[in-house]
C-alpha cells in the first residue's frame, strides 16, 4: 500500500475563524489593497479597512434580520466583489454559508433549501426571483430573501438593505458572535456536484478552510505575495474558488471578480493578472481559438502555430531532464516566443506567469504547451470534501501531467483496489444529516475519495478515472474512461466525449462538437454556412477529423482499451440540458439515459 504524507509546518488555533484576517488586517495594515471592484468599467482598489468596514455594517444587517448563530445562509450569485463582502458577512454574524451555483435549476435550489433548512437566501437579480419564487411555499425554513442587485426582493439591493438595517445592531454584538466562532464552528455547506443522483452537503469548518489556505499559502509562498493580481472568473460557489480567495486575502493578494466569461479575454488586458484560478476546459478553449485562428488565418500561419506547439512542449518536457533543452530546441524556443507565444501572453494580460488548474484533469500535453509558451499551470487535486487541493504541483516541486505532492497537512494513501485515501486537516467530518453517507466515506480516519490513482516515488500523485466509471467489456477488459476523453478533448473540433462500452464487445464513444469552432471548420471544408452538426453528422469531412482525433487517443492505451466506433450527437453537452455540472463534469447516468438509443445503435450488427 503506497503512501506519501506531508507535514505542516503551520497549526491552526482552537480559538480562529475564518473571517479573523479581515478585521486583524484592519488593524494592522488598514490601507493594503485587497479587493479591485469593476465599477464602470474601471477597476477601483478596495482597501482592508474599508472591506472590513463592509463586511461589518453587512453583518450587523443580518443580525438585525433575524439571523442567529449557526443559521444557514444560502448565497446564489455569479462571481462578483459582493460575494466576498456577504460571505465574510455571513460568518461575523456567527451563520454558516450555503453557496448555490448561480446556474442551478429550481430542482437543485430546491434541494439544497430543503436539506440545508437555510432561513435566508441572497439571490443576484430578477431571474433568480423567478426560480426562488416557485420555492417560497416548499422551503419550510427560509423566512428571508434578499437581492444583490435591485430588484423584486430587495428594491435598493442587498448592501443598501443591510446598511439600513445594521443600525439595530450594535458593533458589541457582532463582537460577540465573532468572540463566539471557533476553529470547529461549521463555515460553509458546499452541495457536492451530484454527478450520480442528489447532491450531499459537504460540512466545511473554519479549521478545514484555514487549514487548505495555509496550506496552499505555504505550497505557493514564492507567488501568493502582497501586490500580486487575481482575477477570479471561477464560480465562487466551487470550493476551490473559496479556498484560493480566503488564501489570497491572508497573503495581500488583491483579488479581481469577474463572471462574463465570453469578454473574458478583453478583461484580461485590463485587469492585467499575475495568477489565474480556472478548470482545465478554460485553457483548454484558450488553446484550441489559438490554434484555430492561426489556421484559419493561412496554411502558413497554421504551420508555424503546430510548430510553435511543438516546440513548447518539447521544451518544457526537456526541462524536467538532467540535460535540459539543448542549443538548438533553446533557439527554436526563442524564436517561437517572438512568433507566437508573445501573442499568447499579450491576450492574458503580459503579467500573467502562472495558473492553477482543478476540478477535472488537465492532460499532459496541454500542460507542456502552456509551460512552454510561459504561463505554467500548476494542477492539484481534490474534491469539496477535502476543502479543494490535498495535492497540488508547486514552483518547488512540479511533475506535468501528475497533480502534484501532498499540501502540507495532508496525506495521501493508496489502497490495494488503487482508490485514492487522503486525510489531513482539510478533510471534512462528514456529510450534512447523512451519517450513513459519512461512513461509508470515512474509514478509520481516512476519506475514500472514488478516484483511483497511483504514487511514484517522490510522492507525486496521478489519478487515473474514477471507480464508479471503470468500464468493464463483456471480454473482462477493465478501462478507464477519463484518460481517452481527455485526449478526444484536446482536438479543437470537439467539445465533449464520453466513452461507453460497459458489458459491450468494444469500446466506443458519444461525441460532441465545438459550437465555437465549427463555423471555422465549415468556411475551410466548403459546407454550407446555415448546415448544424446534426446536418453533417456523417459527412464524410467531419467523420474523417473526427476518426483523425479517435486514432491519436487510442495511441495511449491498448488495442483492448481503443474506441472501436463513435457517433458524432447533433448537440452539445450542458449544464442547461443537464449532462455536465457547473464545473463541465459529465453526469454519465443522465448522458446514458438521454442517448440511450445512440448507444445501443453503435453495438447494432
Amino acid at each position: 500500500m503506497q503512501e506519501f504524507s506531508a507535514p505542516a509546518a503551520f497549526t491552526v488555533a482552537d480559538d480562529e475563524s475564518g473571517v479573523d484576517a479581515v478585521f486583524e488586517l484592519e488593524k494592522s495594515e488598514p490601507r493594503v489593497t485587497v479587493f479591485e471592484k469593476l465599477v464602470d468599467g474601471d477597476w477601483r482598489p478596495v482597501a482592508a479597512a474599508d472591506f472590513a468596514s463592509e463586511v461589518r455594517t453587512a453583518a450587523k444587517g443580518l443580525v438585525a434580520l433575524g439571523i442567529t448563530p449557526g443559521d444557514r445562509v444560502g448565497l446564489m450569485a455569479a462571481t462578483r466583489y459582493e460575494w466576498s463582502v456577504l460571505g465574510y458577512a455571513i460568518w461575523a454574524a456567527g451563520a454558516i454559508g450555503v453557496p448555490i451555483y448561480e446556474t442551478s435549476s429550481t430542482g437543485q435550489v430546491e434541494w439544497i433549501l430543503e436539506d440545508s433548512g437555510a432561513v435566508a437566501m441572497i439571490i443576484e437579480d430578477d431571474h433568480h426571483a423567478k426560480t426562488i419564487a416557485s420555492l417560497l411555499d416548499k422551503a419550510e425554513s427560509l423566512r428571508t430573501v434578499l437581492q444583490i442587485e435591485p430588484g423584486t426582493h430587495s428594491p435598493e439591493g442587498v448592501i443598501a438593505q443591510l446598511t439600513a438595517a445594521s443600525a439595530e445592531t450594535s458593533d458589541e454584538e457582532i463582537a460577540g458572535r465573532l468572540a463566539g466562532l471557533t476553529a470547529d464552528t461549521p463555515a460553509i455547506l458546499i452541495y457536492t456536484s451530484g454527478t450520480t443522483g442528489r447532491p450531499k452537503g459537504c460540512q466545511l469548518s473554519h479549521r478545514n478552510l484555514l487549514m487548505e489556505a495555509r496550506g496552499a499559502g505555504e505550497a505557493f509562498h514564492t507567488e501568493l505575495i502582497p501586490g500580486r493580481r487575481l482575477l477570479m472568473f471561477l464560480p465562487m460557489a466551487h470550493v476551490l474558488a473559496h479556498a484560493i480567495s480566503l488564501a489570497a486575502f491572508q497573503a495581500r493578494v488583491s483579488v479581481g471578480h469577474f463572471s462574463d466569461i465570453p469578454n473574458l479575454v478583453p478583461t484580461f488586458g485590463t485587469f492585467k493578472p499575475d495568477f489565474i484560478l480556472s478548470v482545465p476546459r478554460v485553457f483548454e478553449k484558450v488553446y484550441n481559438s489559438a490554434r484555430q485562428t492561426a489556421h484559419d488565418g493561412s496554411s502558413v500561419k497554421g504551420k508555424i502555430f503546430d510548430f510553435a506547439d511543438r516546440t513548447a512542449v518539447a521544451w518544457s518536457e526537456a526541462q524536467d531532464t538532467p540535460q535540459g533543452p539543448g542549443t538548438l530546441l533553446n533557439l527554436q524556443h526563442t524564436l517561437c516566443d517572438k512568433l507566437v507565444y508573445s501573442k499568447l501572453k499579450t491576450v492574458l494580460g503580459n503579467n500573467c506567469t502562472f495558473a492553477i488548474s482543478g476540478g477535472a484533469p488537465l492532460g499532459a500535453r496541454l500542460g507542456h504547451f502552456f509551460r512552454g509558451m510561459g504561463m505554467t499551470i500548476y494542477e492539484g487535486y481534490g474534491l469539496t470534501e477535502t476543502t479543494a487541493a490535498v495535492a497540488v504541483n508547486t514552483p518547488d516541486n512540479i511533475r506535468v501531467g501528475s497533480v502534484g505532492q501532498p499540501i502540507p497537512g495532508n496525506a495521501v494513501r493508496i489502497a490495494d483496489d488503487g482508490e485514492v485515501l487522503v486525510r489531513g486537516g482539510g478533510v471534512f467530518d462528514g456529510y450534512w444529516r447523512n451519517d450513513k453517507a459519512t461512513a461509508e466515506a470515512i474509514v478509520d480516519g481516512w476519506f475514500h475519495t472514488g478516484d483511483l490513482g497511483a504514487l511514484d516515488e517522490h510522492g507525486f500523485l496521478t489519478i487515473t478515472g474514477r471507480k464508479k466509471e471503470l468500464i468493464v467489456t463483456a471480454g473482462g477488459k477493465n478501462v478507464a474512461p477519463a484518460g481517452l476523453e481527455d485526449d478526444l478533448r484536446a482536438h479543437p473540433l470537439i467539445s465533449q466525449a464520453m466513452v461507453v462500452g460497459d458489458q459491450q464487445p468494444f469500446i466506443a464513444a458519444l461525441i460532441t462538437i465545438d459550437t465555437d469552432a465549427f463555423p471555422s471548420w465549415k468556411a475551410r471544408n466548403g459546407k454550407a454556412e446555415s448546415a448544424s452538426v446534426g446536418d453533417l453528422a456523417m459527412d464524410p469531412a467531419l467523420l474523417a477529423e473526427i476518426e483523425g482525433a479517435v486514432a491519436k487517443a487510442n495511441l495511449i492505451v491498448s488495442h483492448a482499451e481503443a474506441i472501436k466506433k463513435f457517433t458524432i450527437l447533433p448537440v452539445d453537452f450542458t449544464e442547461e440540458s443537464g449532462e455536465v455540472t457547473p464545473t463541465m463534469k459529465l453526469k454519465r447516468n443522465v448522458v446514458t439515459e438521454k442517448y440511450a438509443a445512440d448507444i445501443e445503435s453503435l453495438y447494432a450488427k
